[in-house]
């Protein structure tokens, strides 16, 4: 079932897009007032062909090198100042990378492939976008207004399950002396509790880990069941001491909206090859008097 949000919806969940030249990306307006840049992408406004002028933000080995850079310029241009992306070679796991200088945030730049693996992204450096890609996987970001550190992170159902939010917060906390009671999240769109159908594996493996795992699925037809792994990810975070209000979720899904997102699940059937999203965080950049 496709559901269709308005602006409305948008901005009461605390979003607007920002627009520039056929770009649009879906920023946390919380996040941004406490003082970090942040944004998420959509499809549009690229040179990838996935299908066509797609601005797949993904890794070298799934397009061409110079369709990827190129569409990581333009993607980078909706933020005023110059930045470093900081990325990794995601991995469905709970590892973290700490990103301490613009120096520290190049080497995974590397057209020869992203060689750093984990799918957290922790820093507190000027100058630092970390930025973690999906297609149907849940991006996080995570700002702290008091230390200035922040942090973005990839939960697909795997992640999920390994509590890679949880690992977020606690690298904050022990690198940065960050609390969770303080920090702000953004949660980007992602398949949703409408559309992303899994199987008996990913039932009992949520259901045998966490003590109301069985409440995150609605059955559909037998061994299968909608799983929400927003409200997964929410619950994780709040058991950190992450405060509910400071968790900011936009009510987009990217099965459901294929205009505006690449989606895993509904395209890979279709065009073989999937363009990425990325979502990005970091703090925001202070003009010298």
């Amino acid at each position: 079932m496709e559901t269709i949000t308005s602006d409305q919806q948008l901005t009461e969940a605390g979003y607007y897009w920002r627009e520039l030249n056929g770009l649009r990306a879906l920023v946390c307006l919380p996040l941004e007032q406490d003082g970090f840049v942040n944004g998420f992408s959509t499809r549009m406004g690229g040179v990838s062909s996935m299908p066509s002028d797609s601005l797949s933000l993904a890794g070298f080995h799934d397009d061409d090198a110079e369709n990827i850079l190129e569409n990581r310029r333009r993607f980078l241009k909706l933020f005023p100042g110059q930045w470093s992306l900081a990325g990794c070679w995601q991995v469905h796991g709970a590892d973290a990378r700490v990103v301490s200088s613009v120096e520290d945030a190049k080497p995974a730049e590397d057209q020869l492939g992203e060689t750093i693996y984990c799918d957290i992204i922790v820093s507190n450096a000027d100058n630092v976008l970390a930025g973690v890609k999906t297609a149907d996987c849940v991006p996080i970001l995570i700002g702290d207004p008091r230390t200035r550190s922040f942090a973005a992170v990839h939960a697909g159902w795997r992640g999920t399950l390994a509590t890679a939010v949880i690992e977020g917060v606690k690298r904050l906390s022990q690198e940065y002396g960050a609390r969770p009671e303080g920090l702000r999240v953004a949660i980007g769109a992602s398949a949703g509790s409408c559309c992303y159908e899994v199987g008996s594996e990913v039932i009992d493996a949520f259901s045998s880990r966490f003590p109301n795992g069985a409440k995150l699925f609605t059955p559909t037809r037998p061994g299968h069941a909608l799983v929400d792994l927003i409200q997964a990810n929410r619950e994780q975070l709040e058991s950190t001491g992450v405060k509910p209000e400071r968790i900011h979720v936009a009510p987009l899904c990217t099965m459901c909206r294929t205009d505006l997102f690449f989606s895993y699940r509904q395209e890979k059937k279709l065009h073989g090859k999937v363009g990425r999203l990325m979502a990005v965080v970091g703090r925001e950049q202070v003009t010298p008097r």
